[in-house]
């Protein structure tokens, strides 16, 4: 969310937004910015639910490799097919060989053995195979050969057709017969029958893309005859799928190939091949004669340097290039297509780089290349251009460079320049804009250590602009490059490594098995305890190491071996609320399920040193550490009285600590803990709930046969129902008549220290660990938050349905043996019973029950062999499975995989919608100001008396309050919140409430108070159960809930009064101060989400009032039920903080207001109203209303008037007591005079001069200073 704070603005905004006049209007305009906005972080305004899902398709489903290779080369050299005329002078290079300049059988083997090589750069360990001027059989058994050999990697098949006829129409190429007196034709059908597939075809002739268009035919053919093969059950093996085929042509159907002298007669190859060369020369042939004329062909021949060389004139070249085609085909082929040509098999990517510059150079030539799949055309891309500029700059310093015998050369710009495009692309990028051409160039940068640097640094900010930007970069292939940059100890690097990891591990939490395969985690296990790195970074690594660790038994294994709980349990108190959260959450995914790394945290206390974080100020740390405990509490794997114990003390911490905190994110966690020690221990809750069934049915009901039955009910068979029957009451009229006990000494429950028998036999005493665990269950079942409440339901639920289960009147247990044959091994032991009918009420889940207790009754003697241990394993594998979750962990995760640079840097978007919305609001509040600063100054010589608004409730209000800048006000009526708009008269919002659960009293609200009134306004209630709820004004939805209500409630009061809880609420200090039936107020922090204090009220009564300072400083003072006014400093400690106690009134007192930071005014229900100086020690009184008492008193903030509501009129004084007017309720006198009923509340506009009035006749009056009807 945005800053309130407008030092964080730009001075430019600063200097638009805030005048630096020091007039009034510009005073009161800045303070709103300064006035904190409470409730608006992200666990307020978002579902706590995981986000972004990658689906995965950057990682190969499959990689594959071309392990063999057939050259096929049909020259006959000397000898020139006949249906081909060739220009004089003529293309006749063959791989950079002239057959002429030699005899023809050694020219075909020179260009044979140079074609080997020249493959051999882009794939050395593949295996090569000649056929030069083969023969049909030749072809067939080298084909076979290679394909037997590679099994299902792929084979190439390049096919040099330059010395006989161009491929016919039906699909044939021509090689020889033995003699070479005679073209012999080579149907493509056989070609694909014996390479099989995966298969990649080159075919460097003309005419070459007849062949491509009659290989799809072909291999549908095939696949027919494979199908009808298949159908005969003639084949063997499965068949080969052909459509897979990678097809590379020369030129299209009915094409000739160049015959340039100039150009290699072998083109298309040698781009292939020998892209640089070929692309030297072309570029050379294009502009050489006007650009450099210093430059000739001999010149290129000697560009010092190694292709594989980075560092070299040459190599360097290539690296260009390699970077500028990657870029070309990621920026125009489709993602799938782009990872299965280019990043699937590494010479296939080779190859297809190359075509690229193949396509350029022949469309120059008229003649244009194909492939299979098809590609779109990219020889006019904008890339090339970069590429020609890289060849120019290099050939202008060539000869220069060989004439001093290849000394130093000057680098290329080109990567440097593509680095600042990308950084111009990221000022202004985002998901909506076609994604970065150069993303595939930073990938290239990363290999040097020159660029690398600037390149990580871009490449984070790119990673940082979400999700969408993870999954990009991970297309393109940068994942492998940053696992192997994890063997680098360049310190700077760091910081960026980092941060890029956490950006992939938030997105794609599956690369955790490559980090730790290549023992990657040691990086950040290193980072993470060296105490002297920024905080950030450690927060990075041990959110790199949580995910690592997450799920994931390999990467527990090795971070337990990296003592990263020792390292983690070293840094709990680091001042980063973020390292503390991660280093929490990654101790709970490090020892989840995982009973060795538990053990190791036991000798580190690693326990007990995280409860301290029980109390942290920041909510999620806080959750992050119940989810670590509550873990912590499940991953025990077999169960000692000494893990027990542990377990025990963890969750009765847990629940004293956690079970009434202000963060619902924290209550949750608490409730997920909570289920692993009810699965852990659950024959000792089943027996606190059947304690608590019995006294709910008070009738006697032997805990032998309860148990005798539960035996037999599996105790992790979940039950989708979750009963609103908090009771569960057994009816007194059951019959439970004595049964046989069920004698299970043997059957023990895997997961719990002591078997189901004693615990059925001396149950769980009174006050015991497990009866405070479900009372404080029972108490979260009724969490006035429903994302906590529905949890704890579940799991209390889970216990409580078995028990229900398990409590089947006897009737139901002797229908169901009576209807049971006796079987041969038991027949003399056959249980009988009366065969009554079974009453309608018995579920048909009891009844299962009961028929599998049957057999295992002490008179059964029959053998149930090999169920025991299954159902004993199925019951710890249920055990295992968690009833509730929650996706805590997931939603902290998506800190890392949305922006967090702009979070760290608190940069504020000044031209945003929602800075304009704030702006704008402030602006209107201060005009708000204004006019009611000249309403007010008009209270002295006028009177509230006309009636502005009325409504009619359906009972009376309890409460309301007035919103201070817009014209709302909001009155609560029961459980129900209706918010008015009293200028237009119209309905805005109703707040519903529920019903409490298992009970038919409604929730009462008492008290309300508009919190963000300045900006995007909340509405807090508390009510009489003592929970707060702050509901959004906009939608009306719940944004936090908690227990609100102060320690040691009393009973004893008397029936005649109101037990109410009271709230008031501080904006500045965002602190709710919450009193009523109660000895303590209670003061909870809203930005920590903490209970701050509990100041005792020194009093036997209860709170009847609330009051802070209105000038913003530290006093409160409180009314109470025993007629005393007490004055309170925040400042000081709860049991120091009383500072002044005023004894004036006999009776309740029903208001008690400051005026100032001086001045209060008090009433009692006796009439009496009085004035306090603090400066004084007795009070003055004001006025006395006769005869009628006292219901309500409002004292206006800012205007001297107050409100005393009798039971029938309104009498309106100033503050020195001079009596105003009087509302009346007069039935004869209705007309002339405003109506008012017997008063219940009344509450001033806190800055206008509007009165409201809720009467015990359900209508709700707003009286105004005018008449604005």
């Amino acid at each position: 969310m945005f800053s309130n704070n407008p030092k964080n603005v730009s001075s430019k905004t600063s200097e638009a937004s805030f005048p630096k006049d020091e007039d009034e209007e510009s005073t009161e305009q800045f303070s709103d910015w300064n006035i904190p906005v409470a409730f608006n972080k992200k666990r307020h305004l978002e579902n706590i639910e995981g986000g972004y899902k990658l689906t995965q398709t950057w990682r190969m489903k499959e990689r594959m490799k071309t392990v063999s290779v057939a050259l096929v080369i049909c020259l006959n050299v000397g000898v020139d097919p006949p249906d081909i005329v060739k220009t004089q002078p003529c293309a006749r290079l063959e791989c950079w060989i002239d057959p002429f300049s030699m005899s023809p059988q050694k020219a075909l083997e020179a260009i044979g053995n140079n074609l080997q090589k020249q493959y051999e750069r882009w794939q050395p360990r593949a295996r090569y195979k000649l056929s030069l001027d083969p023969t049909v059989e030749e072809v067939k058994k080298l084909c076979t050969s290679l394909r037997r050999n590679a099994k299902e990697e792929r084979v190439l098949f390049h096919y040099n057709g330059h010395g006989v006829p161009k491929p016919t129409a039906n699909g044939e190429i021509w090689v020889f017969n033995r003699m070479y007196t005679q073209y012999i034709p080579l149907s493509i059908y056989d070609l694909q029958t014996w390479m099989g597939a995966p298969s990649i075809y080159v075919y460097d002739c003309s005419n070459a893309g007849v062949i491509v268009e009659l290989f799809k035919q072909f291999a549908d053919q095939h696949e027919k005859d494979y199908e009808q093969m298949s159908q005969q059950n003639r084949l063997s093996t499965p068949a080969p799928n052909f459509r897979n085929c990678i097809q590379l042509a020369a030129c299209s159907a009915l094409q000739i190939l160049p015959m340039n002298p100039d150009l290699p007669a072998d083109i298309f190859t040698a781009c292939l091949t020998t892209p640089i060369k070929i692309a030297l020369k072309w570029f050379y042939m294009q502009n050489s004669a006007r650009l450099m004329p210093d430059v000739t062909l001999e010149h290129i021949d000697k560009i010092p340097g190694q292709l594989n060389d980075r560092r070299t004139m040459l190599g360097e070249l290539n690296w260009i290039f390699t970077a500028i085609t990657d870029t070309i085909a990621w920026n125009i082929l489709p993602r799938d297509l782009f990872q299965k040509l280019f990043r699937q098999d590494l010479l296939v990517a080779s190859l297809f780089r190359n075509y690229l510059l193949a396509e350029r150079i022949l469309r120059s030539y008229d003649c244009t290349p194909l492939s299979s799949p098809p590609l779109p055309p990219t020889f006019q891309h904008a890339m090339w251009d970069a590429w020609d500029l890289a060849l120019d700059l290099c050939l202008a310093q060539l000869p220069e460079v060989l004439e001093k015998s290849g000394d130093t050369f000057k680098h290329s710009p080109f990567f440097e320049e593509q680095l600042t495009a990308f950084s111009v692309w990221l000022a202004h990028g985002s998901e909506q804009r076609s994604p970065p051409e150069q993303l595939p160039i930073v990938l290239q940068v990363l290999l040097s250590q020159v660029h690398r640097l600037r390149a990580l640094e871009l490449l984070g900010k790119f990673l940082d602009l979400g999700p969408w930007a993870v999954n990009l970069a991970l297309s393109v292939g940068i994942f492998p490059y940053v696992l192997k940059l994890l063997q680098s100890s360049a310190k700077e690097l760091r910081p960026l490594l980092v941060f890029i990891w956490a950006k992939i591990l938030a997105v794609d939490s599956t690369c955790q098995t490559d980090l730790v395969r290549d023992n990657g985690h040691k990086y950040f296990l290193s980072i993470l305890q060296d105490t002297s790195m920024p905080s950030e970074e450690r927060m990075l690594s041990v959110f790199v190491l949580s995910r690592m660790v997450h799920d994931h038994p390999c990467g527990q294994e090795a971070a337990l071996q990296g003592s990263l709980v020792s390292i983690c349990l070293e840094q709990l108190n680091d001042p980063s609320p973020l390292l503390r959260q991660w280093l929490a959450i990654a101790l709970a995914n490090l020892w989840a399920n995982y009973d060795k790394a538990r053990w190791t945290g036991v000798r580190d206390t690693a326990h007990e040193k995280l409860y301290a974080l029980l109390k942290d100020p920041v909510p999620e740390v806080r959750a992050g550490t119940v989810y670590a405990l509550g873990t912590f509490i499940n991953a025990v794997q077999e169960r000692s009285e000494h893990a027990n114990k542990i377990d025990q003390n963890i969750a009765i911490t847990l629940l004293n600590t956690v079970s009434t905190d202000m963060s619902p994110l924290v209550r949750k966690e608490l409730v997920v803990a909570l289920q692993y020690i009810v699965k852990a221990f659950e024959n000792k809750f089943l027996s606190v709930a059947l304690q608590e069934m019995r006294e709910g049915a008070q009738v006697v009901m032997p805990a032998e046969f309860f148990f005798s039955e539960m035996m037999t009910s599996p105790s992790s068979s979940m039950k989708k129902n979750v009963s609103r029957d908090r009771t569960k009451t057994v009816s007194p009229a059951s019959n439970y008549s004595t049964m046989d006990v069920v004698d299970l000494d043997r059957m023990k429950r895997v997961s719990s220290s002591s078997s189901i028998s004693s615990l059925a036999m001396g149950g769980v005493q009174f006050g015991s660990v497990y009866q405070k665990l479900w009372e404080g269950m029972i108490a979260l079942d009724s969490d006035p938050y429903p994302g906590v409440s529905s949890l704890s339901r579940i799991v209390t639920d889970y216990i409580r349905d078995q028990v229900k289960e398990a409590t089947a009147p006897r009737e139901v247990v002797e229908a169901k043996a009576s209807s049971l044959p006796p079987s041969p091994s038991n027949r003399s032991s056959y249980l009988s019973g009366n065969n009554e009918s079974t009453s309608p009420g018995i579920s048909s889940s009891t009844d299962k029950l009961i028929s599998r207790s049957i057999q295992l009754t002490p008179r059964s003697k029959k053998q149930v062999p090999n169920t025991i241990s299954e159902d004993i394993v199925e019951e710890e594998d249920l055990k295992r499975k968690t009833l509730v979750s929650t996706q805590f962990v997931d939603w902290s995760c998506n800190y890392f995989a949305q922006p967090i640079m702009c979070l760290k840097k608190n940069i504020i978007d000044v031209e945003s919608p929602e800075y304009y919305r704030r702006e704008w609001r402030y602006m209107k509040n201060t005009e708000m100001r204004k006019e009611s600063k000249i309403e007010i100054s008009k209270m002295s010589n006028s009177r509230i008396e006309p009636q502005l608004f009325s409504t009619k409730c359906s009972c009376p209000a309890q409460a309301v309050t007035f919103h201070p800048y817009d014209p709302h006000i909001a009155i609560a009526v029961k459980d129900n919140i209706t918010i008015w708009d009293y200028v237009q008269n119209d309905k805005q919002l109703v707040l519903r409430g529920e019903r409490p659960l298992g009970g038919t009293a409604v929730r009462k609200i008492c008290s309300l108070a508009y919190v963000n009134p300045h900006d995007t306004p909340l509405l807090a209630s508390i009510s009489d159960d003592g929970s707060l709820r702050i509901h959004s004004t906009i939608n009306g939805n719940l944004v936090t809930a908690w227990p609100a209500a102060p320690k040691k409630s009393y009973s004893s009061f008397p029936s005649s009064v109101n037990r109410n809880y009271l709230m008031n609420w501080d904006q500045e200090r965002q602190e709710f101060i919450v009193g009523g039936n109660s000895q303590f107020l209670r003061i909870w922090d809203a930005e920590r989400e903490l209970m701050t204090a509990d100041i005792p009220t020194s009093s036997d009564s209860y709170v009847s009032s609330i009051s802070l300072d209105p000038t913003g400083g530290m006093l409160m003072c409180i009314g109470c039920g025993d007629g005393t006014v007490r004055i309170f400093d925040r400042r000081l400690p709860p049991n120091e903080a009383r500072i002044m106690i005023y004894r004036e009134h006999t009776a309740w007192v029903v208001n008690a207001s400051f005026i100032d930071n001086n001045q209060i005014i008090s009433g009692s229900t006796n009439g009496d109203v009085r004035s306090y100086l603090l400066s004084h020690h007795h009070s003055q009184v004001v006025c006395q209303i006769q005869n009628q008492g006292m219901k309500a008193l409002a004292v206006h903030s800012q205007a001297d008037i107050m409100a005393c509501g009798a039971m029938s009129q309104i009498h309106m004084y100033r503050r020195n007591g001079n009596h105003v007017n009087t509302l009346r309720y007069n039935a004869n006198e209705w007309f002339y005079a405003p109506k008012c009923g017997p008063v219940g509340c009344l509450e001033f506009h806190p800055s206008r001069s509007i009165l409201a009035a809720g009467s015990a006749d359900a209508l709700v009056s707003l009286y105004s200073m005018e008449n604005k009807r």
